[in-house]
């Protein structure tokens, strides 16, 4: 049965591989929900024993085959009501993520069509992150952490983390967005169009570039 709580789980599960290949950890999950590993724990072992989620004693976690599947659903709701919510409402970027959570779980399946179809079929959402087709699939092309990219790589701003708002802001203000071409001076620093933009320091880990 849905269940928001069971939802979120899935979602941050989904969302902690998709820029890097690392599987979250039980005490990583918790931290993320802002919840006592005590109750993580239990919840984990719940999305197991319905066949959600891959988990071993003090191991990470991985998503079945179902579990992505159900993840994918939700994040595409999600990404789909902040690409609404900024193309159709005015919102800025910063300004949806708070929104969405409350959304994706209120719309009906037909409502997500018609905002799906209404946007023109959308690959991706305000800051770069992929929205799964109603399959659950995604494109997304081979990328690059801002802090491990050289000096002088060339490439395309992919995906701004939506996890700090201010963060949004200050790269916002810097004069960086998505599908901006750019080189990396350093991992403060980049260049586009002969013109130095300077990032806040926490930006390098917050930014990635077309590899």
């Amino acid at each position: 049965m849905p269940s928001p709580a069971v939802d979120d789980y899935l979602k941050t599960i989904y969302h902690h591989t998709e820029w890097q290949s690392e599987r979250i950890t039980p005490s990583q999950l918790a931290t993320e929900l802002g919840l006592a590993p005590s109750s993580v724990t239990e919840m984990v072992q719940k999305l197991a024993a319905q066949g959600l989620v891959t988990h071993r004693p003090y191991g990470p976690i991985a998503l079945t085959e179902a579990g992505a599947h159900r993840a994918a659903a939700i994040i595409r709701r999600h990404r789909l009501i902040e690409t609404w919510l900024v193309g159709e409402f005015g919102y800025a970027w910063d300004e949806v993520h708070d929104e969405a959570e409350v959304l994706e779980h209120a719309i009906s399946d037909r409502l997500l069509e018609g905002i799906d179809e209404r946007l023109g079929r959308p690959r991706f959402d305000p800051h770069g992150d992929a929205i799964p087709d109603a399959a659950g699939n995604v494109l997304r092309e081979p990328f690059v952490l801002l802090a491990a990219a050289a000096p002088g790589h060339v490439g395309r701003v992919l995906r701004v983390s939506d996890r700090d708002p201010q963060l949004l802001r200050a790269v916002e203000a810097a004069g960086v967005a998505v599908g901006a071409t750019v080189t990396v001076t350093d991992a403060a620093t980049l260049r586009m169009r002969e013109v130095e933009l300077s990032l806040p320091a926490d930006a390098a880990t917050a930014v990635w570039l077309s590899a």
